[in-house]
């Protein structure tokens, strides 16, 4: 086979069907909308709307509460630290940041910083500054040798 020779699989692609195009196209005169009422015209917005009804998410009690002041970390565990250790993404022998571990893929976007957590095992010393850690994941650093540096 050759790159000239591919080809789609048959009905892999389906054209549109381009409605309001006369009565023989199967899709004229209306277009699939019916006959007259609200969504028949242009310009129908009613998602929620109950015909007057007050919607049921109106009417239904809300709960909870979202903190604007809210920091959202980026969270490591000590098993994907030594994961990446071990696969020679990150250099145990030098100090880790939240640059190296962005670095390695760990973390994505970092927004209000790193915090360590302390699942799966940490075996290799490593000198690792954060911004937040779980007292398991400091007491897991510190058995392993390591150093840990909240920043």
């Amino acid at each position: 086979m050759k790159l000239n020779e591919l080809k789609d699989n048959a009905g892999a692609r389906k054209e549109r069907m381009r409605v309001g195009r006369g009565i023989g196209s199967g899709k004229g005169k209306t277009a699939g909308s019916g006959h007259k009422g609200q969504k028949a015209r242009s310009g129908v917005a009613i998602n929620g709307f109950e015909g007057g009804q007050m919607p049921i998410h109106m009417r239904l009690p809300k709960r909870g509460f979202t903190s604007r002041n809210k920091k959202d970390y980026e969270l490591v565990n000590t098993g994907r630290l030594q994961k990446a250790i071990d696969a020679g993404k990150i250099d145990a022998a030098k100090p880790i940041t939240a640059e190296t571990l962005t670095d390695a893929g760990l973390v994505g976007k970092i927004v209000d910083g790193v915090r360590l957590l302390a699942k799966g095992d940490l075996t290799a010393k490593v000198d690792i500054t954060v911004t937040g850690a779980s007292k398991a994941a400091v007491e897991a650093v510190e058995k392993a040798g390591g150093k840990i540096t909240l920043a």
